[in-house]
């Protein structure tokens, strides 16, 4: 019955009004058979963190990337959205290489919505980095003036996804962070997500290349609140926590032109995140924003532990239209050959 409203809320403008009553008693309207783009401008650059004991007390090093302001192109049409990232150096805070260093940053995402699940795929690329607490280590140095302690060959690739479940069916996570619906009544939902991801660290010293594999797993649960507070406008609040392993294998060139033994270890990891959400909704148009704070932490042993912390905030803007009758036709052949689509 639900799916029967969605429906009619999707032809609103094709029925008559005495239809209108029908429309309003939909908790939830579907924009997937319309094409929607979006442009995402986010601060979303996370910090690596390692904190060790010493004689001179707790120390810290915090390497980042000379990338702060990020830019998404998403698009999406029926089951499927697929969101393209990257740092482009005409944004302020991207460009600084003569103190920073040069660095670059690639992220692609592809998700599909089979019922109350969500599914997502990533590929990221991150490469140059540098230490961004330069203060702690030398008191003389001048932030503006001296250069940071950079890493050019440092580099991240990470293969990832993660698997979500709505519980509450009268709650749309997709209205929160895809805009691909939208929410009529006020409700919330636990949300229970499974990430998996493997990522390959690799640095090149001296000519010498050392690499690094990781291994995560976790599993986060969350709760999130969608209050609509007017008819086109929402407000979205949530809290989540997880735990998880880590498993790595590290190994280093040496000069004689051998290698060294993998030194693999596992570690326990643990994950906190919260965030708020305001967006405003129309038929063709929405845009809003985010401020969002994650943090992980695993200890490498008693003496030592890495953090990857961040705080960011997002703006969005998007446009919903009609399929071109191309798209529409090769999406209905392809649907016809892969009923999950």
């Amino acid at each position: 019955m639900i799916k029967f409203f969605i429906f009619l809320g999707l032809t609103i403008s094709f029925v008559p009004a005495n239809a209108q009553s029908k429309i309003d008693s939909a908790k939830i309207i579907s924009y997937e058979e319309q094409v929607m783009l979006r442009i995402n401008f986010d601060t979303n650059i996370e910090d690596f963190v390692a904190s060790y004991n010493s004689d001179a007390g707790n120390l810290q090093t915090r390497l980042t990337i000379n990338n702060k302001t990020r830019t998404s192109f998403s698009v999406d049409y029926k089951m499927i959205s697929a969101a393209l990232s990257f740092a482009p150096d005409i944004l302020p805070g991207n460009n600084d290489n003569n103190l920073k260093g040069e660095s670059s940053y690639t992220d692609f995402v592809f998700r599909f919505f089979p019922n109350q699940f969500i599914q997502s795929f990533n590929y990221r690329n991150i490469k140059g980095f540098y230490v961004d607490n330069m203060a702690d280590f030398f008191p003389d140095w001048q932030k503006g003036t001296d250069p940071y302690l950079q890493f050019p060959d440092l580099r991240i690739q990470t293969f990832g996804g993660s698997t979500s479940y709505v519980f509450n069916k009268d709650f749309s996570l997709k209205s929160i962070y895809y805009q691909r619906e939208w929410q009529k009544e006020s409700s919330g939902s636990l949300i229970p997500v499974l990430e998996y991801d493997l990522s390959y660290f690799s640095n090149r010293n001296d000519g010498l290349k050392s690499r690094e594999r990781q291994y995560n797993l976790g599993l986060n649960l969350g709760y999130h609140y969608n209050w609509v507070i007017a008819e086109k406008i929402n407000f979205a609040p949530y809290i989540f926590a997880g735990i998880g392993g880590k498993w790595s294998s590290y190994r280093t060139d040496f000069a004689d032109g051998t290698k060294s033994d993998p030194e693999k270890d596992r570690y326990l990891t643990s994950k906190f995140g919260t965030g708020i959400h305001l967006g405003y909704n129309s038929r063709k148009f929405l845009f809003g924003a985010k401020l969002n704070v994650t943090s992980s932490f695993y200890k490498e042993d008693s003496s030592s532990e890495v953090i990857n912390s961040n705080v960011f905030g997002l703006l969005y803007f998007g446009y919903r239209f009609p399929p071109p009758k191309v798209l529409k036709r090769n999406y209905d052949i392809i649907e016809k050959k892969i009923p999950v689509l």
